[in-house]
This record gives C-alpha cells, structure tokens and sequence, in this order.
C-alpha cells in the first residue's frame, strides 16, 4: 500500500494572529468582547500539551501528515514538527512522548449506534452466530444446529446451578444457522421451573417457554386484545412472537430483560467498549423517543470521565405519529428533545431520521427484482407517510438521515428528494442514505446530482453477500452489495457505520470491511467496489463528521478544531489491507483530555458478522395519516408512542 505523502518541512501559517489568540484563550463568555478582556484571558497562561509520535495522519488534504501536535485549551494550536510545534506553544508547554514511536490518527467517529439496544443485548447470554465480547466475556460464534443446541443447554444447566430463581434470557439465535426447532415445548424440555426467553438475533422476535409466559401473564386474553396483524404474528401454543406480536407483548416483557440495574450496567459496558475500539464521538440516530430513557442514558454518558461526546438525533417516525397531520405540530414537537442531554450527550438540532424500507438481514428490503424465492419485502415507514415526514422537515430546513436497503426503497427515496428539491431548491442539505444495501449506478449518479450523501455498512458484504448469492438474491446482485465503487466514482461523500449492536463498534473493523470486501466464505465479492484506505479512513473520520455537520469541529487534526485523537499500535498505512481490523487502540484524546485504553487480558474478537438493523429490532407500529381507519393512529392501542412509552415506564417506573 502506498504511504501518503510525507510532512512539508514549511510549518503551515496561523491565519492571524487574532486566531492564535482565541486558540490560546479559554472559551469567552458571551459578555466578553473587547481585545482588553480577551489579552486579559489569554494572560492566564493555560497549559499546553505537545504529543509526539511517529506518524499523525491528520485527515487534512492540505497536511496529511505530522510529527508533533500543540493542544491547548482543548483545541488544536500547531501541527507540524517538534521544533515548529515547540515555537507556537511556548517554553512551558508539557511534552509528550509515550507514543512518539506509535500512530495516531484523528478521533475515530461511529456515525451510527443504538446504546439501547446495545445496552440489553449485550447484557443477556450472547449464542449468536458470531463473535462477540460482551458484559460476562468472550463468546464465540456458533454457526450450526448442533452446537447452538450445546451451548444453549450448558448455558440453561449453569444458570439453573447459580440462579434457579431468576429468568434467562439469551440473544443471538438465528433460525436460518441454529434450526428452526425452537419453540415452547422445547424450551419447557430445557427447563419447566424457571422462565426462558430466547431473543432472535434480529431484536424482533421473542420465544418463550411456559415459565415466561406465566411471569409475564401472557395468555389467550393477551392475544385476544391484540391487533389482527400482531395475532396473526403470535403463537402461543409455540412460545413465538414476531415484529407486531413481539411489540404487542413487549411491555410485559420489558420489566423482566431490562432492569434500570441491568441496563445501566449495559450502558457502562458499551462505554468501555466504544473507548476500548478509539470511538471519540458517536451517535445514535432514531432513538427511542423517552425523556426518562434519555435521562438514564445520561447518567452513564454524561459525566467527565466518558472518553466519548455522544449525539443524538430524534425519530421522525415518534413525531410523525404524534402529528400526522400538521407539519407545523409536527417540526415544533421535534424540538423539544434539543434539551435532554447532559454533559457529554447532546442533541443535534435540525437532523431527524427518517425509515423506508425492511432490514436487509431479514430480506424485508424492497427490491425491484424481487426475491428468487418469491417473497416480499416490507415498509417501515409507508411511502405516503415517508413522503409526508420528508417535505415537512425538508420545508424546515432540516437534515434528513434516511435508513433504506433495496433499490426499489431507494427509488421512492429519490422521488421524494427529487420532490424537495424541484419545490425549494437547497444547497447543501447533505440529505443522508443510511445503510446502502443495493443500489444501481443510475440511482447513485442521480443521489450525487440531487446532493445526497451516503453513510454505509460495509460489513453487510461481509456477513451477508457469501449467503445471499443462494438465498433470495443471487450472484449478480450479492456481488454488487453496498456498491462502494460507484459512491467513489459520482464524488458522493462517504461515511461508515456499525450500528451496534446489529455489528460491533469497531471503526477499524468497518474500514477493513470496505477496503476488503472479504465474505465470511473467503470470497471477495463485487472487488471494483473496494474502497481505497484513504477513502475507508476519512469515512471513519472527516467523512462521518461532515454527515453530521461537524466537520468544521472535529473529523480531523487542523488548528483550531477539537482536539480529539485515537492512538493506534500499528501503521494502517503500513500493514497489511487484512489486517487493519487486528489493529490494536492504546488511548484516545478527547477535548485535549488523555484516555489510556486499560490493557486487559480477554480475548477480544475482530471477525465478527452482523445482524439486521435496530430499526427493524423493536420496530414501532407505523402509523398511516392516510388510513383513518388504521389501527396504529395515534393514540390506539397499538399506536408506535404508547409502545415507546410502555418500554420505558417499564423499565423506568413512575416514582
């Protein structure tokens, strides 16, 4: 591979020295703005830290590469070499060489995480089809029938030995790997003294023996009270509920899996996580639309010592159900979550996130080919309704992320946006296509000429595109999965992203993915659509920050942004393309603040698949302002808001 040129020997200039002034001064209050004051501020000499290392790579087009950095004050005040570096900073400055023989590299963004989700899953008996490290430890893939029955029979045995009293819970059965043998009468064979619950690796089925049932008081007049769509996906007599029948039952279940103990433990595990994988700013796009489930999350994010600033941004699909008829309504309710976080977490104001079609690890996306077996795909958000939520943000000048996976979901995408900008016309609205399952060149050219940008899960050629050549989707298609190639090609931006805990949250993991395209078969599909190293590192870094409109302050290492910075033992540029994802990080650098990563002695994976989307896990009823008769209007009892609101007063009991 290539290096990137090396440092220019000619220090790049400040561009005035009114900005070396600011730079040097703590952040000023609203009230200061005279030179008076601001000199006085500046005469406090605040501390300057200088790190070194064997290789910055900066992000920075105009300076790729450095020797030395100058943080004060939490920002970037030089970047060049020590003997430059040293001349800005001042003969006070605090020199740091622990990793003068180590890369490092900008703060690594994750674009897209969902801490709920992450939180609970992570906190059950993990027998997934994959690698994970999860709260109890390393737990290792099972990809069979055979082998899933034996780790989920050890599991069961050990728990009854420990805590016959307690229910277990497990996440990561995948009927396709582990067999479709699962069920109430086997469960009740595995244990009729204690509950069971089986959470499928998609987050939106749930399998329950009679125990659980029992503990959870779900019967024949549970059933009875639930819509004809949530009965049709329930079987009591077989212990399974799927997407509307697993939501139809999922306020009885809440209090059982999720804990507000449980969970914040959860939370406190995915910190480490995140910190442990160089993540120094992450965001959750679409999360559950509850303050108390907000405030949870910010008594475990929102202190000093979180390594990470955690963004947020609203679920258009809450708002559009609570106002499906006034735009105006709909826009005023989306702005009162700009204050719910604290601290570290923080709401993005004027981005939304919108849904179109099914999870691609479902096969529910909407294809215009179809499926070789015949069946369907599915809408998350109706194309009316989608339309409808995407004009009125659109009107009010918001970004929108849109989470979408088939190419027959990425035609009605454009439409809209296609609509948008023929009726009000905007510049730089940087709309965002989450996900990028398929899509064809000519719908790639035209989302670059409309001004879209792409934020993709690389790992879906990974874990899906070996499987999918003879399930549902074919070679042709399978091969050109996540098409890389042709986001390149048009100049679109590009992002990466986990959306953990559907993957882990491992930046180096998804750039390896990309530039790779290596699938757990061996094989490497579609490789014109390969992204170049440089290409997959600014789509972890710089790339990801633009998606969010923050470029301006972090993504890169250029006086006067945050300094944030991730500390890696190896080269990127210098190993390997297949080993990028073993790289190792040692610290991260947040706000100028240190991080060490603590050395630990658990096997950690780095080979890991990946599930389908949190969306699609614990998928909310879409409401349709079109269908006065709908069951899911706002306000019925299958309505998205009064899940949302279940989930969390269950979790988080009124005092």
């Amino acid at each position: 591979m290539r290096l990137p040129p090396q440092p220019n020997t000619m220090k790049a200039p400040l561009s005035s020295s009114l900005l070396s002034l600011l730079l040097s001064a703590p952040f000023l209050p609203a009230e200061t703005s005279s030179l008076q004051e601001m000199g006085k501020i500046a005469t406090a000499s605040p501390t300057t830290d200088i790190y070194l290392a064997d290789q910055f790579i900066t992000m920075d087009p105009k300076r790729p590469n450095a020797k030395a950095v100058a943080i004060r004050n939490g920002k970037f005040i030089d970047i060049g070499t020590l003997d430059e570096v040293k001349k800005a900073a001042g003969p006070k400055a605090k020199i740091i060489n622990d990793y003068a023989d180590k890369t490092i590299i900008a703060g690594l963004i994750e674009q897209h995480v969902h801490p709920v989700l992450a939180a609970l899953t992570m906190s059950t008996h993990v027998i997934s089809i994959e690698d994970w490290d999860t709260i109890d430890g390393f737990s290792p893939a099972v990809r069979d029938p055979k082998n899933y029955q034996q780790r989920l029979k050890t599991a069961i045995a050990e728990h009854q030995k420990n805590s016959p009293k307690d229910p277990f819970i497990s996440w990561g059965y995948h009927h396709y790997m582990h067999g479709k043998n699962l069920n109430r009468t086997s469960l009740d064979q595995l244990s009729s003294t204690f509950p069971i619950i089986i959470w499928h690796r998609s987050c939106h089925e749930f399998f329950l023996n009679s125990k659980a049932l029992e503990l959870a008081s779900i019967d024949q007049s549970t059933i009875d009270t639930m819509s004809k769509s949530a009965q049709s996906q329930s079987d009591l007599s077989k212990g399974h509920f799927y997407e509307q029948g697993a939501l139809a039952i999922l306020s009885k279940l809440a209090p059982i899996m999720a804990s507000p103990v449980t969970f914040k433990k959860g939370l406190e595990y995915t910190e480490k996580y995140y910190h442990q994988n160089g993540v120094t700013i992450c965001c959750e796009p679409g999360g559950f639309f509850s303050k108390e489930m907000q405030e949870a999350i910010n008594d475990v994010y929102s202190d000093d010592d979180t390594p990470f600033i955690h963004y947020f941004i609203g679920d258009g699909k809450s708002f559009v159900a609570r106002n499906p008829n006034d735009p105006a309504a709909m826009v005023k309710d989306t702005e009162q979550i700009l204050t719910w976080g604290k601290g570290k977490t923080r709401y993005l104001p004027n981005q939304i996130k919108l849904l179109l079609d099914g999870a691609i690890y479902s096969q529910l996306m909407q294809m215009k080919d179809g499926y070789t077996d015949g069946h369907k795909g599915a809408w998350i958000m109706d194309p009316p309704v989608f339309d409808y939520a995407f004009q009125s943000y659109w009107d009010a000048g918001y970004q929108i992320h849109t989470h979408n996976n088939g190419d027959a979901g990425m035609d009605t995408y454009l439409k809209s946006l296609e609509k948008a900008m023929q009726r009000t016309p905007r510049k730089d609205h940087r709309s965002v296509l989450v996900h990028f399952g398929f899509a064809q060149p000519q719908q790639v050219k035209r989302l670059g000429e409309l001004g879209g940008i792409v934020s993709a899960n690389p790992y879906y050629v990974t874990a899906l595109a070996g499987k999918y050549k003879t399930m549902g989707i074919g070679p042709e298609r399978s091969k050109n999965m996540v098409p890389l190639g042709e986001v390149i090609k048009n100049n679109i931006s590009l992002s990466f992203h986990s959306d953990m805990p559907m993957a882990p949250a491992k930046p180096l993991q998804l750039a390896w993915a990309g530039v790779n395209r290596m699938t757990f078969e061996g094989s490497v599909e579609g490789p014109e659509h390969c992204a170049p190293l440089d290409v997959a590192l600014k789509a972890i870094t710089i790339d990801a920050a633009y998606s969010l409109q923050l470029e301006n302050e972090i993504g890169s290492i250029e006086v006067g942004k945050n300094a944030n910075l991730t500390v890696l033992d190896k080269n990127p540029y210098k190993v390997d393309p297949m080993k990028l994802k073993d790289i190792n990080v040692l610290a991260t650098v947040l706000e100028g603040r240190h991080f060490p990563v603590p050395k630990t002695t658990k096997k950690l994976s780095s080979n890991i698949l990946f599930g389908p989307s949190p969306f699609v896990a614990l998928q909310l009823p879409q409401h349709d302002p079109l269908n006065l008769n709908s069951h899911r209007l706002h306000g019925s009892p299958h309505c998205s808001c009064k899940t949302n609101q279940k989930l969390a007063e269950a979790m988080f009991p009124p005092q």
